[in-house]
């Protein structure tokens, strides 16, 4: 027996020094990473410190180590496991869009709050010197961002924008600074050249906005009483004159969200002189349709605002060079 043993042990070195020991296989899907930053996470504390931290994040106030030292060292392991999966090439979040308003937006709430961690990270170890550290949290976050929206409806979009800009911003300070090499900044370009000009496809994230609403329109017609329904689903009183939407206007408002959809994918001025056909058409819906199609207008300005940020960064890093020949 003993000499058994002696055999299967050596057996088992062997193959450990050989480097032929199995790795399981991981992950594709950075979602279920991200699911395990967001477990590991713990949030502000009180409302005054989640200000600052959103504050500090989108580069309104300075660094307070006092203030928020703490709070980023209690959230390391969270941040670090964000980066790691910012990496993967999937996200799904695996969104129940047949749930239609009941279905959880928790990833891209939790998300928010770690994207602005990962973005004080960086200020953080940017005002100790530590800039390569600083470049990689916010590239790290740039890719969280297009991760953030993939698959969701417009507020995915819209938060996964304040990420995206938190670090768009952060980024251009440092390429505005002079204190970037040529790594960093050639790792800076990759990553904004690679997310399109507008931060997301907006298209498609309205397209699923029309999903779930089409779930909300269909559950309300077939709800026992549609007024209490629909007060429970939108939080909102029922207008006086409420009445549940037809076919036609059913039909109308797909008609129309898959119009405004395809102007979403055109560049912004594009866009914009289309806009005009779009509300007129939305002026005429049906009133609880017409409640839930949100403001293309108000879509199309956050799309200008990205792509300037965007175009900003590209630009300092553009004159970092000039200036160094």
């Amino acid at each position: 027996m003993r000499g058994l043993f002696t055999l299967v042990f050596s057996c088992m070195i062997a193959s450990v020094a050989t480097g032929q020991t199995a790795m399981p296989a991981e992950t594709r899907n950075a979602a279920l990473r991200y699911w395990l930053a967001y477990a590991e996470m713990h949030d502000p504390p009180d409302k005054s410190t989640s200000d600052l931290l959103e504050k500090t994040a989108a580069g309104d106030l300075p660094w307070d180590e006092a203030k928020l030292g703490p709070l980023v060292d209690g959230n390391v392991a969270a941040i670090e496991t964000l980066q790691r999966a910012s990496r993967l090439p999937d996200c799904d979040w695996g969104l129940e869009y047949s749930e239609g308003p009941a279905a959880s937006i928790a990833p891209v709430v939790k998300g928010r709050v770690l994207g602005r961690l990962n973005a004080a990270y960086g200020i953080r170890l940017a005002a100790k010197g530590d800039t390569q550290g600083a470049v990689d949290a916010w590239v790290a976050n740039i890719r969280f961002s297009q991760h953030l929206a993939k698959g969701g409806s417009l507020i995915f979009s819209l938060i996964a924008t304040n990420v995206l800009q938190s670090s768009l911003h952060a980024l251009t300070q440092a390429a505005q600074s002079g204190s970037l090499n040529e790594r960093q900044k050639r790792q800076i370009e990759s990553a904004v050249r690679a997310i399109p000009e507008t931060g997301f496809d907006w298209g498609e994230a309205m397209y699923f906005e029309e999903v779930a609403t089409a779930v909300f329109l269909r559950q309300l017609s077939e709800a026992p009483v549609p007024r209490i329904y629909f007060q429970e689903a939108t939080g909102k009183a029922a207008r006086a004159d409420f009445s549940v939407p037809a076919a036609a206007d059913v039909a109308q408002f797909h008609k129309t969200m898959a119009a405004g959809e395809t102007i979403l994918e055109l560049p912004p001025e594009e866009t914009g002189a289309k806009l005009p056909a779009i509300e007129t058409e939305i002026k005429g819906l049906q009133p609880i349709v017409r409640e839930t199609i949100p403001s293309y207008e108000r879509v199309n300005d956050v799309r200008l605002k990205v792509r300037a940020q965007r175009q900003q960064l590209l630009d300092a890093l553009a004159a970092q060079n000039d200036s160094r020949h």
